[in-house]
């Protein structure tokens, strides 16, 4: 029977008994997957197993209360994994604890100012290039556990790691790369096999036992290194806040937030894909502020939306926020049940798994097609992926987007077109760029057509093109504006100075088909009454009409040019000194427009 609820903002309606049922085996399996992915990923980044542990508890409880998503799983995440080890290995847990506490109420803010839509103004090669660029980065930092190097010291930077590693080969220990191995097997095959059982755990645990049968107490286990596993509900501890820290804090803050918020609406665009529902962006900043506000006062680290553990969710007939309640306790009820088999688990075995995850994260196929695209693309994503890798993520997505920036403003400026125009007899009429010749050429009126933004990047082009035309000095300038769409602070500058030189040489600026977004500019600036309500048109024709009435009649007789068809009758009448005459049915200046055209 269906359940008619607002519960978890709508998130609940029409909930059934037979929903519970694929939530609740969705939440075990998802529980079963994220408890070797939460102990690896706080390993990995330079914390007590686990704190992984209470983050894939807390974090993904209140992800999923307070989330924007049906069907999203929150918590420790690969994404997180160098930049949470940098800020340990520069400001030591306590500083990460109040960094991401921090990083909460920034995302609770993204939130409440409905930010969530920026997502989409990030371009997709910034997003995986620097996706991939962490993934080198976990798999590079697995490979001295893998391989079971001795004496290996960990570095802030990668270039740093990878010259550690050369430097130790030759500690090679074999014991741990045969545990290493049988783990990595597990993962590869064990899905052929047994389906229904989540790899991870088939990895760990058979490389668990494959450990104590073969080498006993030889290879470094969870337990060796970092003692017995804390079981139970972590202890709510209180971070040393000050001031100062928190200014010192505030960079890192700010990009834990940033990756948050891009790693979880990502993960929740891929869920309404895999779902066909839609997620609430904002809600979901919300959601992951909250969780990440709490979970530093219980010992855990920064968490966002997993994609990995959300497909899997779906996968297994999760369709709701039960789903990932279940998951959490499944996680807090295993490890409270199993805390003293978990420090048995070989510290090597947690390795392949990373691994795993950083080869799945990397986006192969999407970064060869993106290479393979435009050059401004390939270079966006290069430099991305190279700056993640060698410097930080802050860098390398702040140099990503100026890139991807500079690339998209210098493409619209070459989209602008400012064409002069005159009408077409071959056309019926109609204004077009080829009626303009050497031999055909009206000298008192120019017209104009402006075709695209008229925006800081494009303003050169439009002041160049307009400031040739005020050279050869005409008395009228039309400038069609109907397909300018927008124009910013920048253009309407220029437009500004061109209306000025051109008046103070005593012509008179017609403009057309202006759109509301650049007339409610101009109307701001005070521009639009300094060219004066008549000077506007909502036709071209209607602008033409006037500027007749504005041009010298005697430098008419003798014209070669018979740009407009009233010019002959115009320079007759200008030679014998009569008035023009209205001409039966047909309005002055007025375009004779082809059947079924506008002028």
């Amino acid at each position: 029977m269906a359940i008619k609820t607002r519960l978890l903002g709508g998130r609940m309606d029409g909930y059934s008994q037979e929903q519970l049922r694929k939530d609740m085996v969705a939440g075990i399996t998802v529980g079963l997957v994220a408890i070797p992915l939460a102990l690896a990923f706080a390993i990995a980044s330079g914390v007590k197993p686990e704190q992984g542990i209470y983050t894939a508890v807390v974090a993904g409880a209140l992800i999923a209360l307070f989330g924007g998503s049906h069907v999203q799983i929150g918590g420790p995440t690969g994404a997180f994994v160098p930049l949470l080890f940098s800020i340990v290995m520069t400001y030591g847990y306590d500083n990460l604890m109040i960094a991401g506490a921090m990083a909460g109420l920034i995302l609770i803010f993204m939130g409440m100012t409905r930010m969530g839509a920026l997502i989409k103004f990030i371009p997709r090669p910034v997003t995986v290039g620097f996706t991939a660029g962490i993934a080198v980065i976990i798999f590079f930092g697995q490979i001295d556990t893998f391989l079971g190097l001795q004496g290996v010291v960990k570095h802030k930077d990668f270039l740093d790691n990878v010259a550690e590693l050369g430097r130790h080969l030759d500690t090679t220990q074999w014991q741990s790369v045969a545990v290493a191995l049988v783990c990595l097997i597990c993962l590869l095959y064990s899905p052929k096999i047994l389906p229904s059982v989540p790899s991870p755990l088939v990895g760990i645990v058979l490389s668990t036992v494959f450990a104590q049968v073969a080498f006993g107490g030889a290879v470094e286990t969870i337990g060796s290194k970092f003692g017995e596993l804390a079981a139970g509900w972590p202890a709510f501890q209180l971070p040393s806040f000050t001031l100062d820290k928190a200014q010192q804090m505030l960079g890192p803050a700010m990009t834990i937030a940033a990756l948050g918020s891009i790693e979880s609406l990502l993960s929740a665009v891929v869920a309404d894909g895999m779902t066909g529902k839609r997620h609430d962006s904002n809600r979901e900043l919300i959601g992951q502020g909250i969780a990440n506000l709490v979970v530093p006062f219980f010992g855990g680290i920064p968490a966002t939306g997993a994609i990995a553990r959300t497909a899997t969710n779906i996968r297994s007939g999760g369709g709701t926020p039960v789903a990932a309640l279940v998951h959490s306790l499944t996680v807090f009820l295993l490890v409270l049940l199993f805390a003293p088999y978990v420090s048995q688990v070989p510290l090597v075995s947690m390795s392949p798994i990373l691994m795993r995850v950083a080869w799945n994260m990397s986006d192969r196929r999407e970064f060869m097609h993106l290479l393979r695209t435009t050059r401004s693309d390939a270079t966006v994503l290069l430099v991305t992926f190279g700056m993640t890798v060698v410097f930080d993520l802050t860098v390398a997505v702040g140099a990503g987007m100026v890139i991807a920036a500079a690339v998209f403003i210098n493409n619209m400026s070459e989209t602008l077109a400012v064409q002069k125009v005159l009408p077409d007899p071959e056309q019926g009429e109609k204004l077009a760029p080829e009626a303009v010749t050497p031999i055909h050429d009206c000298p008192q009126i120019a017209i104009y057509t402006i075709d695209g933004a008229l925006f800081f990047g494009a303003a050169a082009l439009f002041e160049k093109t307009i400031s040739e035309c005020i050279q050869a000095r005409p008395k009228v300038l039309i400038l069609r504006m109907g397909h300018v769409p927008m124009m910013d602070a920048t253009g309407e500058m220029v437009f500004e100075e061109i209306v000025r030189d051109f008046r103070r040489r005593g012509g008179v600026v017609l403009v057309t088909g202006l759109k509301p977004q650049p007339e409610e500019l101009l109307r701001k600036s005070g521009l639009y009454d300094q060219i004066g309500e008549a000077q506007f048109f909502l036709r071209t024709g209607q602008a033409i009409t006037f500027a007749l009435t504005r041009i010298g009649k005697q430098r008419c007789v003798g014209c070669p040019h018979q740009a407009f068809y009233e010019c002959k009758e115009r320079a007759v009448t200008a030679a014998v000194g009569l008035t023009q005459p209205e001409r039966a049915g047909r309005e002055p200046g007025r375009l004779t427009p082809a059947p079924g055209q506008q002028p």
